[in-house]
């Protein structure tokens, strides 16, 4: 992977998308740049760290529809919209969705680059948060059924005797789990463990 993020443009307005790439390159920021939002969703990699510029008003997918479907896929790049249809409405949508700038077209060229500057830092942060994150979710899909609710039960602060009594078994079977959770997870011990659950916000 990648440690320089990569700006995706996705907008049907050629002019916007090559102008766009120009003034970026100008800073030294790579872009690359999409006819309509399909195109995108075929060749981005969300695994590659990357920040991603989109229009709302496209044929097909809209900006929303983009937004929505980046989401279902747990991607965490950080999305900047940019529409000459924008008002409050659609801002205010596309924040509350997790876009992290709506700007209007025209936009101001030294604006643009600090939004973007901004959020490579941002998208370097959240993609390296995101791959620890997988890394733990990795570790969990080793348990089986029963060991992910002896682990639940773990990450609640229950002890061995509450959470065998919670689940009708004895202590010492409790303790088995326990000490093969640990195993398979390759964690230091289950405190540590649990430090990562809850830091990476991973559902067990």
């Amino acid at each position: 992977m990648s440690d320089d993020p990569v700006v995706h443009v996705v907008d049907d307005d050629e002019d916007l998308r090559q102008s766009l790439v120009f003034l970026l390159e100008s800073v030294g920021v790579q872009a690359l740049t999409y006819p309509d939002a399909q195109t995108f969703l075929d060749e981005f990699d969300p695994a590659e760290p990357a920040v991603i510029i989109v229009d709302v008003r496209m044929p097909a997918i809209s900006g929303f529809q983009l937004q929505e479907k980046l989401a279902e896929i747990d991607c965490p790049a950080p999305l900047i919209f940019c529409s000459a249809h924008g008002d409050i409405p659609m801002s205010v949508r596309a924040l509350t969705a997790g876009a992290v700038d709506f700007l209007e077209k025209p936009y101001q060229a030294q604006r643009m680059v600090e939004v973007v500057q901004t959020q490579l830092i941002e998208a370097r942060r959240r993609f390296a948060e995101h791959a620890e994150r997988q890394a733990v979710r990795a570790r969990l899909d080793t348990l089986t059924q029963r060991e992910r609710e002896v682990l639940r039960l773990v990450v609640d602060g229950m002890p061995s005797q509450a959470i065998a009594h919670r689940l009708g078994t004895s202590v010492k079977t409790v303790d088995v789990h326990r000490a093969r959770i640990k195993a398979k997870t390759s964690a230091d011990s289950l405190g540590t463990l649990v430090r990562d659950i809850l830091t990476h916000r991973v559902t067990v």
